[in-house]
């Protein structure tokens, strides 16, 4: 299994909305998620800087690959990008965090 972290960033006064839409994650997209190999999937926030703080497993790092070419995941982004900072595509800008330590 392989471990990915990034970070995100959320527009101030959004987290009660960005909370609101993921407690309604759309059923497709956590199928999409699931059917991919992502498992432990967790989303955290820095309320003081508004980072978010994303953590997943994925059983085969290559399948996340192909998600964004995923209508679903096209559609996400665009419900998504009015209160978080976006790419021109309106995915998330999203940094890979590298790993520099784990205790199992």
């Amino acid at each position: 299994m392989h471990r990915r972290a990034f970070k995100m960033f959320l527009h101030p006064g959004c987290q009660s909305e960005y909370q609101r839409r993921h407690d309604a994650i759309w059923p497709e997209l956590a199928t999409l998620l699931h059917s991919s190999g992502i498992h432990d999937y967790s989303i955290f926030l820095d309320e003081q800087t508004h980072t978010l703080f994303g953590v997943l497993k994925a059983e085969d790092p290559a399948a996340l690959e192909g998600l964004p070419a995923q209508e679903v995941m096209q559609r996400w982004w665009v419900y998504m990008c009015d209160i978080m900072e976006a790419n021109p595509d309106h995915s998330p800008v999203s940094i890979p965090l590298q790993e520099v330590f784990y205790l199992p």
